[in-house]
Formats: structure tokens, sequence, C-alpha cells
């Protein structure tokens, strides 16, 4: 088994959380949100999560500059250098690449777990048993692992991943393809297949390994970032020029940059639960029903007559509804949203340019 003190996780908390308007807001985003009155937000319960099998000191997060003061209040036992604030958003493989950065200057020799911070995760017991089990894969093998879950249903919604030959690991198999958010047709033949699995956006690898693949994808940045290829003096330095040149970074996700591209490239079947939290059709699909298929969170609602909606109130506010089928329902602050339920992300994009061109930045 890995030394524990090798193992790392990066929380990937930069993002704007635009899908979950209003209640995710440009100054206070979504992983900062207590969504479901459990006492802990979703960056909390991530760090949670990790904290149980990962040194406290190994944990880091990466975010928007403008968000950095907010992740450092909810996880003060942190050291303020595990806190990698951004000067702009540029997708989740530049946020991988200084993470990784960042820790091989504290351990050579470690292995990194990198997760979004806006997950459900069910079942603790064998979400640990998976993650350490990657771990142990990575320690020994070259390459990246993308954390895979069976489908339950045919969502357009996330990326799949097909899986080819069995690899020397228990549940682990070589990546055959990569496709993400099909339309519902395609995922319904992916689900009935049997060989694709939903990328759960958590992946496992070495950090030199992530560090190499980045520097072999992006030569040119690395040759301004490294002064005769050798990395920065100390951390004040790193950040300086991290700050100066991250703009260059292209805006790619860890699923392009990596995992598409990459000859190594492995998906583990795993047995935890899962579902992804960045939307209010994502969020009905994940979350317990209560009568009439409607998903209440953590809101005083009394309904008469009302299938398959979801709402979401302020703490003192009381909902009343009769008749209503299929609809969001959300207020936050001054916004008052109800719009047809489904795959709301386009249509809430749209709310958010409308109000913002015509009422500018104080709703949004």
């Amino acid at each position: 088994m890995t030394n524990p003190s090798r193992n790392f996780c990066v929380i990937l908390a930069g993002g704007r959380g635009r899908r979950l308007w209003p209640c995710s807001r440009a100054e206070y985003p979504k992983q900062f949100i207590d969504l479901f009155g459990t006492g802990r937000t979703q960056l909390q319960q991530t760090f949670d999560r990790f904290a149980k099998f990962i040194p406290i000191e190994n944990i880091f997060v990466t975010t928007n500059d403008d968000f950095e003061p907010i992740a450092m209040e909810q996880l003060p036992m942190l050291p303020k250098e595990n806190f990698l604030g951004e000067p702009v958003n540029r997708n989740t493989a530049p946020s991988m690449t200084w993470g990784s950065y960042r820790i091989l200057r504290k351990c050579p020799e470690a292995n990194i777990v990198i997760t979004p911070s806006d997950q459900a995760i069910i079942g603790e017991e064998d979400f640990e048993h998976d993650m350490l089990s990657a771990l142990d894969f990575v320690d020994s093998h070259t390459g990246i692992i993308a954390m895979g879950i069976r489908p339950s249903r045919p969502e357009p919604g996330y990326g799949y991943i097909q899986m080819g030959d069995t690899c020397d690991a228990e549940a682990m198999y070589s990546v055959k393809s990569f496709t993400e958010k099909p339309e519902r047709n395609f995922a319904r033949v992916f689900m009935d297949s049997g060989e694709f699995l939903w990328n759960t956006g958590i992946f496992v690898s070495h950090a030199s390994y992530l560090l190499s693949h980045c520097k072999r994808t992006m030569p040119e940045l690395f040759r301004q970032i490294e002064i005769d290829g050798h990395p920065a003096a100390t951390l004040d330095d790193e950040a300086d020029m991290v700050w100066h040149y991250f703009s260059l970074f292209p805006n790619q996700s860890i699923d392009y940059n990596v995992l598409e591209n990459a000859s190594d490239a492995y998906v583990m079947l795993c047995n935890f639960g899962w579902a992804d939290l960045g939307t209010w059709h994502s969020i009905y699909e994940a979350e317990s029903r209560y009568e009439g298929d409607n998903v209440i969170l953590d809101s005083e609602v009394m309904m008469d007559n009302c299938r398959d909606n979801i709402i979401k109130l302020p703490k003192g506010h009381l909902g009343v509804i009769s008749g209503l089928e299929g609809y969001i329902v959300v207020e936050n602050e001054n916004v008052l949203m109800v719009c047809k339920k489904g795959d709301t992300s386009a249509q809430i994009r749209k709310f958010l340019n409308e109000v913002q061109v015509k009422l500018g930045e104080e709703f949004i």
C-alpha cells in the first residue's frame, strides 16, 4: 500500500456556477453554498470526504482569486499556501497544472486526486476504498485514471467513457473512447451497450506524470514560466510567474487536455454512488423525491396537486403552490426564477445575459 504521506488532493473550486443561478451568484457561487441544509457547503463536504484518508496538509484548493478569501474562511484548517488563487478562469486543465506544480515542490513522489467541489457521493466506505485503490495503482503505473460510474439513465448532460481492455488491477480498464455530453439517443445506446461509464470528473495520477504531460502539450508556455528549465525558487516567485502567464493557458478541461490525448489513460469502474450537482436538472435527478415526485431543497412549502417540481426558497419564506407540474421554482435574495424543468442550462444563460444587459450586475 502507498505511503499515505505521498497522497494528495486538489479540489477544483473556481467555477462561477452560473447554471445554478439565482442561488449561485457571481460573488458567491455554488461551491460555497449549503444548498441542502446540511450545515456544510459543497466545498466543505468535498474536503470532509477526502480528509478521511488523505492528510489534511496534503489537500489543496484551486479557485479564482476573487473567491480565495471565501475558501480560506470555509477551510481555516488548511495552510495559506494550500490555496491557489487564479487571476482568470481557464477551465480545469490549467488548475490541475498549477496544483501539480505546487505539490511537486512539497513531494516529488506525490500521487494526486483531482476532484470537482460540486458532487454528491453515496457510500463513503466504497468511495474511500476505490480512491485508495486508484492511488495504489498510479503509484506503480504510468498514466491517469478517470473514475467511472455505471450509468443509471441515458443522461445527455454527462461525459461517457468507453471501457477497453482489462488491466492488471481490480475494475481497471483502458480508455477506448470518450464522448462529452452526447445526444439523448446516443446516451441510451451507450448505457444499453454496457461498455460505457459516466465520467465523474475525478482523476487520479502521479504528479510528475501530469506535469510532464502538460509540458508536452504546452512547451512554449513552460519555456516562459521556467527559467532555463528550473522552477521558481520560492512560492512567491511561483505565484508571480503563474499570475503573469496564467492567461496564456488554453481554456481546456482535463478531459480534453489529458484524457483524450494520453496513450496511457485508464478508467476505473467504481462502486460508490455519484451525481453531478452542477445544474437544477442534475440536482432533481440526484435528490430524494417527496409526494408527487417533487424535490424540495431545505424549504418550507405547502403543495397541492403538484408533480415533478424542484423548489428552493430562502429561510423564513413559505411557498404555497397549487397545480404546478414540471417546474423549477427558486428564490434567492432579490431574484425569483420560475421556469419549465428539464435541461435548463441554455435557458438560464439566456436569462442571465438578458438580466445583465437590461438591469446590470445587481441581479447576477
